[in-house]
């Protein structure tokens, strides 16, 4: 499809009328200040009132439990103004209330808004005087109001911008689903002319008509204005009209892409024809260019091929949770644009105004959505809610250059019945009305983008007519969730032929990682940092060599808040490629080095395993991430090479010694040269018979390094003569949370039916630490997981005797005495080992012995 460029609605769009009005010959009418500061807030039953600033959510509790609060919170305001005009107009815009807010102004109800993620406006010129109390209710457990079931946190509170409007008695309209009542399109634009359409719906509050003008003056991307375009018009009282205007011709624009994103402005202003006086004015950028989806070359834009790279965002950052200042919408712009990505999914709601803007001027292109995700209830009102969401996003922000795509579902079929089962056709039948009626609605609103909705990895989707939008998005998890990683390109290639039509792109893929946690034999669901490189590796270069997937969105920008997330991070969900803090991970330099061909990258990809622990003599990896031709490593001074990279990373084998190292790789690219440098430490194996202390990560592959006490637990194996290792048993792992512990990776892997574990050490005193949790009533997980954490439970506890050194430690014990399921238990033992081998033996009384962690130093 062919599709032309719109425009962008400024956030500040009334602050730049508001700053005309102090010019001495611009006396714009339009006031807008935020009112954010000294609310009262309280949860709905708390009798004490706190003091709060907006933005505000009353969630942080979801950082630290699961069932963090949904209901309702109150605020409450003082406002003090120094006059009431009554020739003018006030009105209250709330930017985000989740998930929906009752208003009332001086003790009457101004207004009501259902919906989380979108602004809503409210005329309260009636109720407003010189000194108000303004009381406003949020609730974030309505079930009427999507989302209802999603893997991120529901965030309660007010939690962007309030504002104080005022407006002359004509001005723009402010009853358009929370829009400025201004929308700009370009119906002309390609590299040789481009024209410009401006429709604004304007309102007249008088009591009698009045003669008017709308004047739209055009400015390039440099500053210069370059037509002014007037368009006189009347207005009946109490009416509200659209009036509309078509721009000359601009020849030879400048076009906008995300390497260069030029930016139009287009000021519309309303004048009163009689005095001339200017009554309102709203500004706009707008971006020439145009685009298409095509099913098998993929994206292209502005008439050439163009592969959309980019991530998923949600929006928190600890400790504020979604209480975020504009700087942090800009700051992760500009995060994305230094890794190379040219594309964000805005996932999965509406999203401040302040983060479009930063795409518009940044060059990002973007796909933004409303979040109805796994699927659709049998609510009265929530179908009608969703319309209602559907038109406030688009209305709202139809005026941002960057976006290309409207979403509205998400793997809506997630948690829905499966087909075997009685309720499935009603599911069915009510999820395909649903997307038709918004589909439809969607194409009314704005044929200027494309339809998309996001799939799971299920055909169901094609089968049952939900492949309604322009293009099909992919969630797709192989070698992750369930499968192996050759499966993701084969579901793809799959899907390309049987749908030879029906433009791809992969909406969301990820592995989760843990800085905590490293493998030198890293395995799905491990959550070590060596899988997540190793799976996006895979990945990324089918994507980018295939043409006909238009490009991808990686799941996630950053490690965000889930608290019903369990895992080796609870309330974390740490596919990110960066850090919640916005840190990078050594990964994030992986896309940096395929994306970025316009700079040298370098990265030592060590960062996150900056400390490490090994034998003497043994080789160390070190990977690089790199678009350099060539790469040379020195480890102190030393050279170790130089190698040839190959899907832009390469790997070096070095013997680090004992202690801190430094580490140089070197390059150059088009004659420049470019270096990066880190410091790594390196420790020898724990020798018992000098007092060192071992501890290992029983059942596990990995490492596990604790980030307080900062001792590494290593990896697991089976005994050998003068080492140590188990006997027997198998090993099992869960995505359970452990409780009280803050080393949960170390419980969620275990050996089970052990009998046996030997550490072979010189005869002495030994104090001997056991790690244990029961796992055998697992907690419910996240569908999300697609399976992944579905352990059965048992019957009854495991229970059995202990035996350490030929003594008998613990009889009949149980780690879930006193119904202490899945919490960790830690029991310490002195022993005596006289015998050159401790020598730890379990005897079965019911279901399985079980060990997650052993710990050993002499005393």
């Amino acid at each position: 499809m062919h599709v032309a460029f719109t425009t962008l609605t400024r956030k500040a769009f009334l602050i730049l009328a508001s700053l005309a009005f102090f010019t001495p010959y611009v006396p714009a009418q339009r006031m807008m200040k935020t009112i954010n500061d000294g609310w009262d807030f309280r949860k709905d039953g708390e009798a004490q009132w706190r003091s709060v600033n907006l933005p505000h959510t009353f969630n942080l509790d979801a950082y630290s439990q699961r069932n963090y609060y949904q209901g309702k919170g109150e605020y409450r305001k003082k406002l003090s103004l120094a006059e009431i005009d009554p020739a003018k107009r006030y009105y209250l815009k709330i930017d985000a209330a989740s998930k929906a807010a009752n208003v009332k102004v001086n003790g009457q109800v101004a207004g009501n808004h259902a919906g989380g993620y979108s602004a809503f406006i409210l005329d309260v010129t009636g109720l407003i005087r010189k000194e108000n109390e303004i009381e406003i209710i949020v609730d974030n457990a309505r079930r009427d109001i999507t989302p209802l079931w999603a893997d991120f946190t529901f965030w309660g509170g007010i939690y962007r911008d309030v504002w104080l409007i005022s407006t002359p008695e004509q001005h723009f309209n402010m009853a358009n689903y929370g829009s400025t009542g201004v929308f700009l399109s370009t119906p002309v634009a390609n590299d040789r002319e481009g024209v410009v359409q401006i429709k604004a719906e304007v309102t007249n509050d008088a009591s009698s008509k009045v003669r008017l003008k709308m004047r739209n003056c055009i400015y390039d991307a440099q500053g210069k204005l370059l037509q002014t375009k007037i368009q006189p018009f009347s207005l009946k009282a109490g009416e509200t009209a659209t009036v509309e205007c078509r721009s000359d011709v601009i020849a030879n624009p400048q076009l906008w892409t995300p390497e260069m994103p030029a930016l139009y402005c287009v000021t519309t202003t309303i004048v009163n024809a009689k005095n001339g006086d200017i009554l309102d004015e709203v500004s706009n950028k707008v971006g020439f260019r145009w685009f298409s989806f095509d099913s098998g070359k993929g994206f292209s834009l502005n008439g050439k091929p163009y592969k959309l790279r980019g991530v998923n965002r949600h929006q928190d950052q600890a400790p504020v949770g979604v209480a975020i200042d504009d700087e942090v919408n800009r700051r992760d712009i500009r995060q994305m644009k230094e890794i190379g990505c040219n594309f964000i999914r805005i996932s999965h709601y509406p999203q401040d105004d302040a983060l479009l803007d930063a795409c518009d001027e940044l060059g990002l292109l973007a796909w933004e959505e409303i979040p109805i995700v796994n699927m659709v209830p049998d609510t009265p009102g929530y179908e009608d809610n969703c319309e209602t969401n559907l038109v406030e996003m688009i209305r709202q922000h139809y005026n941002h250059p960057c976006i290309i795509a409207w979403g509205y579902m998400n793997e809506i079929l997630l948690i829905a019945p499966t087909p075997d089962k009685p309720e499935w056709p009603t599911v069915r039948d009510r999820t395909v009305q649903l997307a038709q009626r918004l589909e439809k609605r969607l194409k009314e609103e704005d044929p200027s983008r494309v339809s998309v909705m996001a799939f799971h990895g299920s055909d169901l989707y094609n089968t049952i007519g939900l492949a309604l939008g322009d293009v099909a998005g992919w969630n797709l998890y192989q070698g992750w969730y369930f499968g192996e990683l050759p499966h993701f390109e084969q579901w793809l290639e799959d899907q390309h032929t049987r749908y030879p039509h029906r433009p791809i792109i992969v909406s969301e893929w990820g592995a989760g990682s843990d800085k905590r946690i490293h493998s030198i034999k890293s395995r799905p669901f491990d959550f070590s940092i060596e899988y997540q490189q190793q799976y996006v590796e895979h990945y990324l270069p089918y994507i980018e060599n295939n043409d006909y997937i238009a490009g991808c969105a990686y799941w996630g920008y950053v490690d965000f808040n889930v608290a019903a997330r369990q895992e080796s991070m609870p309330r974390v969900n740490n596919k990110g490629l960066f850090y919640n803090d916005r840190t990078p991970k050594d990964v994030a330099y992986y896309f940096k080095a395929m994306w970025r061909n316009d700079i040298p990258v370098l990265h030592i990809a060590s960062r996150d395993w900056a400390s490490r622990i090994g034998k003497a003599e043994e080789e160390q990896s070190v990977k690089i991430y790199t678009n350099l031709d060539e790469v040379e490593l020195i480890l102190n001074d030393t050279s170790c090479g130089k190698q040839r990279p190959s899907n832009y990373n390469t790997t070096f084998r070095v013997k680090l010694p004992k202690g801190t190292s430094s580490l140089i790789a070197r390059g150059s690219k088009n004659g420049t040269f470019v270096e990066d440098v880190m410091m790594i430490t390196f420790n020898l194996l724990p020798d018992l018979s000098h007092g060192d202390e071992l501890a290992i990560n029983i059942g596990s592959n990995c490492q596990f390094t604790s980030n307080v006490s900062q001792l590494t637990w290593l990896p697991d194996r089976s005994y050998t003569v003068g080492g140590w290792g188990f006997v027997n048993g198998n090993s099992r792992s869960t995505t359970s949370e452990i409780y009280n512990t803050i080393d949960g990776p170390i419980y969620q892997t275990w050996m089970e039916d052990i009998t046996e574990y030997k550490v072979d050490a010189p005869a002495g005193t030994y104090e001997v630490e056991l790690l244990m949790a029961d796992i055998s009533r697992p907690s419910r997980q996240q569908a999300n997981l697609l399976g992944k954490g579905d352990e059965r439970a048992s019957s009854a506890s495991n229970r059995f005797d202990i035996t350490i050194c030929g003594k008998v430690v613990e009889q009949n014990y149980s780690p879930a005495d006193n119904n202490r399921y899945l919490n960790a238990c830690r029991r310490r033992y002195i022993v005596y080992n006289a015998d050159g081998c401790i020598d730890i033996r379990f005897t079965p009384l019911q279901g399985k012995p079980i060990l997650s962690g052993l710990k050993i130093r002499k005393l």
